[in-house]
């Protein structure tokens, strides 16, 4: 399944990263261990941030998306699910209104 990570990289360590040299080194490390689909760099709430899509297994390959970004710059990561189009449509949101015709909204 597809994954939208979303890496939110604090002030410091990254402002001292970049003065000594490091911070391009390790983002290429860390980008060709997890071999995103697609990258982009980009501000967050202030701060220096990325945006990928992963493809995942399953759960228990996050911590191997993650772990790079928390141990290397102390960064703040989110995971969601990411669906295509088809994956929308498989989901036969039809049917489920109909399970939940009954309920309604007070």
């Amino acid at each position: 399944m597809k994954m939208l990570v979303n890496v939110i990289f604090p002030i410091e360590p990254f402002n001292s990263m970049v003065r000594n040299g490091t911070s391009g080194d390790i983002i290429n490390r860390v980008i060709n261990d997890i071999k995103p689909e697609s990258i982009y760099f980009s501000e967050q709430e202030g701060n220096r941030g990325a945006i990928m899509i992963v493809e995942v297994p399953d759960a228990s390959a996050i911590p191997a998306i993650a772990e790079p970004w928390f141990l290397n710059f102390e960064a703040h990561c989110e995971f969601r699910i990411a669906m295509t189009p088809d994956d929308l449509m498989r989901a036969n949101l039809s049917k489920l209104a109909e399970k939940w015709n009954d309920v309604h909204l007070v």
